[in-house]
């Protein structure tokens, strides 16, 4: 039988026995241990909720000040979960992510593993971007925010994704000002060429629009093109190199194992260095070696897609997971996986329970036990613990609930 503590990230909806007509809190979330790396808080607190927002965290709030409560005794509270590498524009496209059948709907992929916002990694460039707004963005409980593509068509199949003509830094610049706020970022992926044009162009768009660039540095190593010179000549502060622990651009240093002098140079210099799980870009043999030399990372993020979600990497509680089976501490886990990635797109509004901000709350169980967590290459580690997700709320309300718990029971 496997021992079960529930983390809480979001509020529940009980209502408190004998509440006053006029109450200070629309729901209140009762001895709960509160993990919020932003306020540096790891301790037991309630955490009260009125009009969507966040209105105290303090110990011992009296139950009669909310018109709804919980007790979440023994559970952790924290921050909903931010995931700043997804895939989440679907269509009728065949074997693409940019309006295709690689991209998933992300309310049946994010909630129910109390993620509440996410950033598209650049399905979408500039000429396809306000399709995806209108049809995924606008209509999602999940909070979508992307990053926008470089290549103007998005991240489409074959040489559409190569076309060194289709990647303008004007629209492009035009479209993530047009947008600021919901657009966080530009992204390269997949560049096979030897030319350094893409990473040019899209620094160009992110000094015009003060945003961040993401690159998938996949096909420099046959190119020619050094992950060195990505990260230390082109990079500027800030801007995010995911997939950190792919182990095939010149992650690793080949005498030691450990991080490359590209890696420990970039992170000298303020380069942001993010998991992008996915499904071919996350090996043992690389984060093993990395996480005991100290260079962990600075986000936890999934890279969501229609072939990932089903091998080992699964979802993002299954990639948080595995970092605790590493060795990670719950409280870094759970940093790296709400208030670093909020700070890095720009949304520091989100990632923290400070009072006054957004109420995205969710609730995530440990399961102990024994389990197994799979990278890429099918190759297997042992872990006694495992996050699972019970209730998530984004700004107040309850967008999940895996047991009923902020229900009524049925008398």
């Amino acid at each position: 039988m496997k021992r079960a503590a529930v983390l809480l990230v979001v509020s529940t909806l009980v209502p408190a026995m004998g509440a006053q007509t006029t109450t200070s809190y629309d729901l209140l979330l009762k001895g709960g241990h509160v993990i919020d790396g932003r306020n540096r808080i790891s301790a037991v607190r309630d955490v009260a909720i009125k009009d969507g927002r966040i209105a105290a965290v303090a110990p011992n709030i009296p139950a009669s000040q909310a018109t709804s409560r919980v007790d979440v005794s023994g559970l952790y509270v924290s921050p909903g979960l931010v995931d700043i590498h997804v895939h989440v524009f679907p269509g009728e496209k065949t074997g693409t992510y940019g309006g295709g059948d690689l991209g998933l709907a992300p309310d049946g992929f994010t909630l129910r593993n109390c993620v509440t916002t996410v950033a598209d990694a650049g399905s979408s460039g500039w000429r396809s971007f306000e399709d995806f707004k209108t049809r995924i963005i606008n209509r999602s409980k999940t909070r979508v925010t992307a990053f926008l593509n470089i290549v103007g068509v998005g991240m489409r199949e074959g040489q559409l994704e190569q076309n060194l003509q289709d990647m303008e830094v004007g629209p492009t610049a035009d479209m993530a000002l047009k947008y600021k706020g919901v657009i966080i970022g530009v992204k390269s992926a997949h560049f096979n060429g030897p030319e350094w044009t893409p990473y040019e162009k899209a620094e160009e768009v992110g000094r015009i629009a003060n945003i961040p660039v993401m690159v998938d540095f996949g096909g420099n190593v046959r190119a020619g093109r050094t992950l060195y010179d990505l990260l230390n000549k082109y990079f500027r502060p800030g801007d995010i190199f995911t997939h950190m622990y792919g182990g095939v651009r010149g992650e690793q240093d080949p005498d030691t194992q450990g991080p490359s002098k590209a890696m420990i140079d970039g992170r000298k210099r303020g380069v942001i260095f993010d998991v992008g799980h996915g499904g071919g870009s996350f090996k043992w043999s690389t984060a093993i070696p990395l996480m005991k030399a100290g260079f962990i990372p600075d986000s936890i993020s999934t890279d969501l897609h229609a072939s990932s979600m089903n091998a080992g990497m699964k979802n993002m509680l299954e990639v948080m997971s595995k970092f605790l089976a590493m060795g990670m501490s719950l409280d870094d886990v759970i940093l790296r996986s709400t208030w670093n990635p909020a700070k890095e797109i720009q949304l520091e509004q989100l990632g923290h329970l400070s009072v006054g901000a957004p109420a995205d709350v969710a609730v995530l169980r440990i399961e102990r036990g024994h389990f197994g967590f799979v990278d890429q290459s099918s190759l297997r580690i042992d872990g006694t613990e495992r996050l699972a997700c019970e209730v998530a709320l984004r700004d107040g309300k309850v967008v999940y609930d895996t047991n009923g718990m902020t229900m009524a029971r049925y008398k």
